[in-house]
């Protein structure tokens, strides 16, 4: 699959089926392979976008501050390398963060909205307890890990503990990909930083085009409240939160949130 020159990097995408183009957006340190219980589904229905944000996956990582309006710029650099004039754009955690800045600064290129276990950011961010911030954001001790060591001390805050019991061949599929596309700990700070800076909350009642707030209701990592806010900030916005799942509801409940996804992007179609 290519790599493609956007701004100042190499993006790596991949492509699936044909129909409106719908873009995946991942977070925080996540390859493109997150989306594997995605993109077969959704694909059957819809030409599949997904890619590598800066600093992680097979694209570029530069050691250069990053913003969400940076990525932002980044996903719009490769619509237009596709020819791809507007599209449906789904995110999920920091990807839902870009996915909100892209659609303020590109609404016209923005069919609808899915924002997945995201946040505005800022001061009106529901934050996660310190347990979880010190898992996510304490960067030395990541350093120190090996990654696998990693992996295994992130999942209990991914995904609920009763999926981790039951689902141990999924376990493994995902320790695979982690372990061919490790994210370097300077592209995890950089991408972590850019979240910090990220603040939506003023400016998203300016976003008008259908839009789907979807979250888990255990979620460790950003906690529902988060969801609760941005889809009462966003006109008309509809909110569905999952039960008894964690913050990677869409492979914990991968079934669930592909027909929820594909109903509305059925009611919103063309």
């Amino acid at each position: 699959m290519p790599t493609v020159k956007v701004n100042d990097i190499n993006i790596y995408y991949e492509t699936y089926g044909e129909g409106e183009p719908l873009v995946l957006v991942m977070g925080l340190g996540g390859p493109l392979e997150w989306w594997f219980l995605q993109v077969p589904e959704l694909s059957r229905h819809y030409r599949v976008i997904a890619f590598d944000n800066r600093g992680s996956g097979r694209s570029d990582k530069p050691d250069i501050p990053y913003t969400m309006g940076m990525m932002a710029n980044d996903l719009a650099g490769l619509l237009d390398i596709l020819n791809i004039a507007s599209a449906h754009i789904f995110g999920i955690s920091m990807g839902g963060m870009i996915a909100q800045h892209f659609t303020l600064l590109y609404p016209h290129r923005v069919k609808t909205l899915i924002l997945g276990a995201t946040t505005t950011g800022g001061s009106h961010a529901v934050s996660p307890d310190a347990e979880s911030m010190k898992v996510l954001f304490d960067l030395e001790r990541m350093q120190s890990l090996a990654p696998e060591e990693r992996f295994r001390e992130m999942l209990p805050f991914i995904f609920s503990q009763e999926f981790i019991r039951k689902s141990q061949s999924v376990m493994r599929e995902i320790a695979v990909t982690m372990s061919q596309h490790i994210t370097p700990p300077h592209g995890y700070m950089r991408q972590a930083q850019a979240i910090m800076g990220h603040d939506t909350y003023d400016r998203l009642p300016e976003i008008k085009v259908p839009t789907l707030v979807i979250a888990a209701a255990e979620d460790k990592i950003v906690p529902v409240e988060n969801s609760r806010i941005i889809a009462s900030r966003i006109p008309g916005a509809e909110l569905v939160v999952f039960p008894k799942a964690g913050h990677g509801f869409n492979i914990e409940l991968a079934e669930a949130v592909n027909r929820t996804v594909l109903d509305f992007l059925r009611r919103h179609r063309g």
